[in-house]
């Protein structure tokens, strides 16, 4: 089943974030849980994903909602605490909520996946479905699949081999450095095998794992790097540990190019400033000039809405994806039901922004899309966060790239 969810342009106000503290019942909605990390750290990540999720939950109320109602986003702070995200979809399931979003990191949700699994066998007459839209440990779709969890997002091996496929070939030697964690560590474990599948030219110089939004001062892992004559740098990191990462490694003229997988979110791009042009490079599931690249004038349009309301970038192309297929799924099982919307979702297809099909496999529960390797640049109609710098397209990897297979052996309720 193919569901096109296109966002007509609209002039729906965003609530404030201090409306968010407790879930508000509304009659006739649709009432989605979604569960973020919107203080601390790496609340600006989490602000930029929760109005991204708002605005196209706008857009689909815009055209009508889904079965006849509108969507209504019932957001909790996690913290980025597994048990303050246990204990948010405690306080969703007990509000009557049937399904859930969380937005990573990988240690909260591979927390929720097991607190799920165990919630829904023990509360059959009280599920709860998870919809996954950050949390990109591929463990969470292998060995720790659940019927019950979606991931709407390509893990981190797959983005692993999406950057090493983006690589140029003059690129010959390597440094990794990722967040000691279990994302941080899936991706450098990821990015060396694919290394080593693929790119076996590359020398890898040097490797490191930083504890998790610990370190201010990265001055002394820069001159590692600098030490090693490393061409690249290949990180993982997000938020505040990427940002201060590059920013460093730019004031001390690191001679290195930087592959990422998340610096395009909040607040990397003004890190990063005009030393980075061309030198940055990102995994990423949309970037702003896709419509441009690709002639898109829907897309392109959509982006343009985008911009009006927000002074930020869309970078969340998966998180777009997350709600569209959501939705799609509850309109084809015609139920908010967790058991009818999960078999609704096992295999569906819809078409992306961009015009791709985006497909939740069956077995695994794992989405497959088009991702983008992309490069910080000039040369693009819009930038990002103001900086005169923009993402634009290097390679354009679709699902039938990439070659991945799971280890998934799922536990599937009884009939």
């Amino acid at each position: 089943m193919k569901l096109r969810l296109a966002l007509g342009l609209f002039a729906a106000g965003l609530m404030g974030l201090a409306s968010f503290a407790t879930p508000a019942k509304a009659q006739g909605t649709i009432r989605l849980g979604y569960s973020e990390l919107l203080s601390g750290t790496f609340a600006m990540v989490g602000d930029q994903g929760i109005k991204t999720i708002q605005f196209v939950i706008d857009g689909i109320n815009a055209k009508g909602g889904v079965l006849g109602k509108k969507l209504e986003l019932v957001p909790l702070d996690h913290k980025g605490q597994p048990a303050e995200a246990i204990g948010n979809m405690q306080k969703l399931v007990d509000d009557g909520v049937q399904i859930m979003l969380n937005c990573g990191p990988s240690n909260v949700g591979s927390a929720l996946v097991g607190a799920v699994e165990k919630h829904n066998e023990r509360n059959p007459d009280r599920r709860i479905l998870f919809i996954n839209c950050g949390a990109l440990a591929p463990e969470l779709t292998n060995e720790q699949c659940s019927f019950w969890h979606f991931r709407a997002s390509m893990h981190a091996g797959q983005q692993a081999e999406i950057m090493v496929r983006s690589m140029p070939k003059s690129v010959t030697s390597v440094y990794l450095l990722n967040q000691d964690y279990i994302f941080g560590q899936s991706a450098q474990r990821d990015l060396k095998k694919y290394l080593a599948a693929l790119r076996p030219d590359v020398k890898i110089l040097g490797e490191e794992l930083i504890p998790l939004g610990k370190i201010k001062d990265f001055s002394p892992y820069i001159a590692k790097i600098k030490a090693t004559g490393a061409q690249g740098l290949l990180t993982g990191n997000w938020g505040p540990d990427l940002s201060l990462l590059v920013k460093a490694g730019m004031d001390a003229g690191l001679p290195v190019d930087y592959y990422t997988m998340l610096s395009h979110l909040a607040g990397s791009p003004t890190a990063i400033g005009p030393a980075g042009e061309n030198r940055v490079h990102s995994v990423i599931s949309m970037h702003e000039n896709v419509g441009v690249e690709t002639k898109n004038a829907e897309l392109d349009a959509w982006i343009q809405a985008f911009r009006k309301n927000h002074n930020f970038d869309f970078i969340f192309g998966d998180r777009r994806v997350a709600i569209e297929i959501t939705a799609a799924a509850i309109a084809k099982a015609g139920s908010t039901d967790p058991l009818k919307v999960a078999l609704a979702l096992e295999g569906l297809t819809i078409t992306d922004g961009a015009g791709h099909p985006a497909t939740m496999r069956k077995d695994d529960h794992q989405i497959v899309l088009t991702y983008y390797g992309s490069v910080f640049t000039k040369d693009v109609k819009y930038d990002s966060e103001k900086t005169g710098l923009g993402w634009k397209t290097e390679a354009t990897i679709k699902p039938g790239d990439l070659d991945q297979s799971h280890t998934c052996k799922m536990k599937r309720p009884a009939a």
